[in-house]
């Protein structure tokens, strides 16, 4: 089946400039999570899988330390997060996942990503009902029934599972993530995830071709480059020597 979901373990950014921006972001959501959820990672699931994500990523120890006290201490900065949706180069898809203090200039920024790539935003719900919000889990394994009725047993509401070259995908929906990592954990002691998160899933995928490959590059280039936006999730089918 392969359902395809973006794993972060990508390479790692080059330049200090763009390392920097990657600690930035995982600061910044390390610091939203543990202030909604507490600063225990033990207790909150999400942010325990945020800090493990962000170790792999190479984070370095006082930036997640410092998110930390800025979470539990009363002051810090009040961010909330913005979605954004619309249609890119090639009419695919886009979802953009932001944290941001200024939502105002959040919205031009991203506004002005798609504007100068022919890009067009639209508004709340015009293309996420075309995706599923997802609860992954990806680790090392082969036993797929046990998983599966260890997600059961714990009332998960399974979406999909896959086994393929010794890796066991689990599929949530986002609403059951911190359920089905705590059975995972209660079943099968302490895994090394390869995937942790939500995301969000298209259900279908737009080819996307041409001159529209380069400038939907750009738009994603343009996007993931503000310091606000998280994540970016896309329908976008590209060749595999741009990807």
């Amino acid at each position: 089946m392969g359902r395809a979901f973006q794993n972060r373990k990508e390479s790692m950014a080059k330049t200090a400039d763009a390392k920097t921006k990657v600690y930035s972001k995982y600061g910044r959501e390390i610091y939203v999570c543990a202030k909604a959820g507490g600063t225990d990672p033990h207790s909150n699931l999400a942010l325990r899988g945020l800090m493990e994500r962000a170790k792999k990523d190479q984070v370095p120890s006082h930036v997640i330390d410092k998110a930390l006290d800025k979470a539990s201490g009363a002051g810090g900065e009040d961010f909330s997060a913005a979605r954004y949706e619309g249609f890119g180069p090639g009419n695919a898809m886009v979802i953009v996942e932001c944290l941001t203090d200024n939502p105002n200039r959040t919205f031009g920024d991203v506004r002005g990503c798609f504007t100068k790539t022919k890009s067009k935003i639209g508004t709340p719900g015009s293309v996420s009902h075309m995706f599923d919000h997802c609860a992954i889990f990806a680790f090392a394994g082969n036993d797929e029934e046990a998983v599966l009725e260890a997600l059961m047993e714990a009332d998960v509401d399974v979406t999909d599972i896959e086994q393929e070259d010794g890796r066991i995908t689990v599929f949530a929906p986002h609403t059951d993530y911190a359920k089905a990592k705590q059975a995972l954990l209660d079943t099968f002691g302490e895994i090394d995830f390869e995937a942790d998160e939500i995301q969000f899933l298209p259900q279908t995928t737009t080819p996307v071709e041409g001159d529209d490959v380069a400038m939907f590059e750009k738009l994603l280039g343009m996007l993931n480059d503000l310091d606000d936006v998280q994540n970016v999730y896309h329908s976008a089918e590209l060749p595999e020597s741009n990807e």
